[in-house]
């Protein structure tokens, strides 16, 4: 576990993926554009010594991803997020199916989601509901910019988009991940716009809507769709390693967001491997506002703030509770093999 000033921070990293983006997979020129992007991510906001080279960045692999989260990473639980992007890789890019291999291999540790495409129709329909027979998926990630033959995109508050929101609703997948975020290469920048949540979050109440990357550069925008939608959340994977590289900027969308949106509706996120966790938790964790930035936005991310942020929110949200998951973690597969079971005994004793 994470330790920050002599306490415990459980630490649940909402947004990772396991891709593959080796140029075997690649069937199509926007899937080495969008690796390619995704790279050029990667070096801009992480230090120096901390970067990979271009292979290991197209499939660093299942064992590595458990050492970087788990043993280097100060990571408790992780949630997998697919991105599928058939249309680039022909095996997709990181399909459930993919994921679920490491997540029933340390299912105590990983939350795994799930997808749907509205263009699928009822071949969709019936992927998602297999979904949930094999691994009873609490949530899908939903990323509308994605390319489907001569379609580029697709709106979250779509007519073919709320027949699949039903079936959330009706299956009990409450969890919502939509990525809203910076513009991929070759990616569309109007497909990634926010505003297609507000009316998919009013129509489906029940649902919970976790704006990942919380909109960026369109900040402002989500901050005015969450404050009124209360079953609105932010994902801070792509906002977090602003705490790293531009403190002053991190501070700033974090002042907006604690003021508009609220400190229990913000949840972690490295985008693994896009970023680590090593450096990123502590980034996140030491970053602080100044007392002009207190008094300006009216708010505090003090310890217990972040540590609603860094686990205590997601696990709201998919029902993990965090004593029994230390008590677990003591002994679990994880811990063995990488003797972290004294950290968690020492934090059930606390």
């Amino acid at each position: 576990m994470y330790t920050h000033n002599g306490e415990d921070v459980f630490v649940i990293d909402g947004h990772i993926h396991l891709w593959d983006a080796t140029e075997e997979n690649i069937v199509h020129e926007g899937g080495e554009q969008f690796i390619q992007c995704f790279y050029d991510y990667h070096t801009a906001f992480t230090p120096e010594e901390e970067q990979w080279d271009m292979d290991t960045y197209r499939q660093y692999g299942a064992e590595r991803m458990i050492q970087d989260l788990f043993r280097d990473g100060y990571v408790d639980m992780g949630i997998f997020q697919p991105t599928y992007l058939t249309d680039f890789y022909d095996e997709g890019f990181n399909t459930t199916d993919q994921n679920a291999e490491l997540a029933e291999e340390y299912p105590e540790r990983f939350v795994l989601n799930g997808s749907f495409d509205p263009r699928d129709g009822d071949e969709g329909i019936a992927h998602l509901e297999r979904l949930k027979d094999d691994y009873d998926i609490q949530g899908v990630k939903l990323y509308t910019a994605e390319w489907r033959g001569d379609s580029k995109g697709w709106r979250l508050d779509s007519e073919e988009s709320f027949r699949f929101l039903e079936k959330c609703a009706e299956l009990g997948i409450e969890n919502i991940h939509a990525h809203k975020g910076p513009t991929i290469r070759p990616l569309n920048r109007d497909a990634f716009d926010v505003g297609d949540v507000d009316d998919a979050a009013t129509s489906f109440p029940d649902l919970n809507f976790i704006v990942e990357h919380v909109g960026f550069p369109r900040v402002d925008d989500f901050c005015h769709i969450a404050t009124q939608e209360t079953n609105v959340y932010g994902g801070l994977a792509v906002a977090a390693p602003f705490a790293q590289n531009r403190p002053r900027k991190f501070a700033e969308m974090m002042g907006e967001l604690l003021f508009w949106v609220g400190e229990d509706n913000l949840l972690f996120g490295s985008d693994y491997g896009i970023w680590e966790p090593d450096w990123l938790v502590p980034a996140v964790m030491n970053a602080e506002l100044t007392q002009e930035e207190r008094a300006e936005y009216g708010v505090e991310l003090s310890p217990d703030v972040k540590r609603k942020i860094m686990g205590e929110n997601a696990a709201q949200l998919y029902n993990i509770d965090i004593e029994e998951k230390k008590e677990q973690f003591r002994d679990d597969a994880i811990s063995q093999e990488f003797e972290l079971g004294d950290s968690y005994e020492e934090a059930s004793a606390d």
